[in-house]
């Protein structure tokens, strides 16, 4: 793999740094591309996260928790958490300040607080929070980080603001992480080597254009050069792991989550996407996991619990009662599928403990009022990581201290909440930042986070 090794796509360092929304204290190479573990480095717990996206916002009126601290009652469509009152943590209040004014853009800056510009007519977002995460795990896992999609895109951003793909299709995703590869190892490694030897020759044409063109052509190939360093990194990646053999899947779970399942089988789509990441964390496989639930513009229809419309459309129900009964239904139903999350990473052991004790789960989304595209008070649950430093039980609210209570009988008044912060300091950057810290990630803050959470920190 020396066409590999030779590190050709190295960019000047000051180059990179630029713009990245965030502070590191060590070398940025250092992180980009880990170092092989050493046999020490095995015997550190691991440290996981995993981030669930839920499009367009909820229903604010029946989402809303109305009393903070530990006594606090769940709103109807939240009551299948109750089993897990004790590690969970909801959080009303957050908002992402680059995220107001925002429509279909909330999904792209959850995990990044970026404010996304235009620049060379493309989309310029930066690092998402998994994707620093994955760079210090990474190097012990065969992948850095999974991504999933049950609709829609991605969560999860590059350094230069690439996106990442996820996969949709459940047996794809199984077929990655625990089929066999074809032809066999020696196969694998000489497609490997090919693609190799192909990328160093495209990298050469791309370094001499560089400089004969223009400043917005040359933001564009860099933008495609650091693209190929990233697959570059994972050729060199999947090479190493050719010799080690993936784990071995019994035959009852592997027909269950290669099986055709189709997406009008809403429950047992979700299902099985949450299996894939259980196993994928059970095994080791990565420690870092995002699932997109739905865009906000391509949410699932749920028929089998009486809703044929998408998320969109319900979410912008103009104050009808019907449609706004059944988003509350599609909130309940994303609840129940995320509550089954955790019944399984609480089921399986880990060392004699709950796999749920070693992964944080943070769930929500980038908008709160769907109708009007409301960005402030924002639905979100944190849930699990007691191994990591984490402590839960109470319901967290950053508006209440200002309002004093909820008047859920004036509906324009909470829109109101949800579409302008309450509390200006109560950024979404602040609890990314504290999850960063909980995954010994070394950041001095993240994107415009002005604090760390201390409130769910033990």
């Amino acid at each position: 793999m020396s066409n590999v090794n030779s590190q050709k796509w190295l960019l000047d360092r000051r180059h990179v740094l630029r713009g990245l929304g965030t502070t590191l204290a060590l070398p940025l190479l250092n992180c980009m591309i880990p170092n092989r573990a050493s046999a020490a480095d095995g015997m550190i717990k691991p440290r996981r996260s995993v981030f669930i996206y839920v499009p367009n916002g909820v229903n604010t009126l029946t989402w809303q928790i109305q009393k903070a601290g530990k006594g606090y009652e769940f709103s109807e469509p939240m009551k299948s958490l109750e089993k897990h009152r004790g590690e969970i943590t909801p959080i009303s209040g957050l908002y992402n300040p680059n995220g107001i004014g925002q429509a279909h853009e909330c999904e792209k800056i959850w995990l990044t607080g970026a404010k996304i510009s235009q620049e060379g007519g493309a989309f310029r977002n930066t690092v998402s929070a998994d994707q620093l995460m994955a760079e210090v795990t990474s190097k012990y896992t065969r992948f850095p980080s999974l991504e999933l999609a049950v609709t829609g895109g991605t969560l999860a951003w590059s350094r230069d603001g690439i996106p990442l793909p996820a996969e949709r299709k459940p047996s794809t995703v199984f077929n990655r992480l625990f089929g066999e590869e074809p032809g066999g190892v020696d196969a694998a490694r000489r497609r490997l080597n090919r693609r190799g030897s192909v990328l160093d020759t495209v990298l050469d044409d791309a370094n001499e254009l560089r400089s004969a063109i223009g400043a917005e052509d040359r933001i564009k190939l860099d933008e495609y050069l650091h693209s190929v360093r990233d697959v570059e990194t994972r050729v060199e990646r999947a090479d190493r792991w050719l010799d080690i053999p993936k784990p071995q899947v019994d035959a009852a779970t592997k027909a269950k989550l290669t099986r055709n399942i189709p997406q009008t089988e809403a429950g047992e789509y979700y299902r099985a996407m949450y299996d894939l990441m259980v196993l994928s964390l059970r095994t080791d496989m990565t420690r870092v996991v995002t699932c997109m639930s739905g865009s906000e513009s391509n949410g699932l229809a749920i028929p089998e619990i009486g809703v044929p419309q998408t998320r969109h459309e319900l979410s912008h129900h103009n104050g009808d009662p019907e449609q706004m009964r059944r988003l509350s239904q599609t909130d309940e139903f994303l609840v129940q599928q995320f509550t089954y999350f955790l019944d399984e990473l609480k089921r399986f052991n880990e060392a004699g403990e709950p796999l749920l004790d070693s992964t944080m789960v943070l769930f929500g989304s980038g908008m709160a009022y769907g109708h009007s595209h409301g960005n402030a008070n924002l639905p979100m649950v944190l849930a699990g990581g007691r191994k990591l430093g984490l402590k839960h039980g109470q319901h967290i609210d950053y508006n209440l201290p200002k309002i004093g209570q909820y008047d859920m009988s004036d509906a324009k008044k909470h829109y109101g909440i949800c579409s302008r912060p309450v509390d200006d300091g109560a950024h979404l950057s602040n609890l990314l930042l504290t999850m960063l810290h909980r995954m010994d990630v070394n950041v001095e803050s993240f994107s415009d986070s002005n604090r760390s959470l201390s409130e769910v920190e033990a």
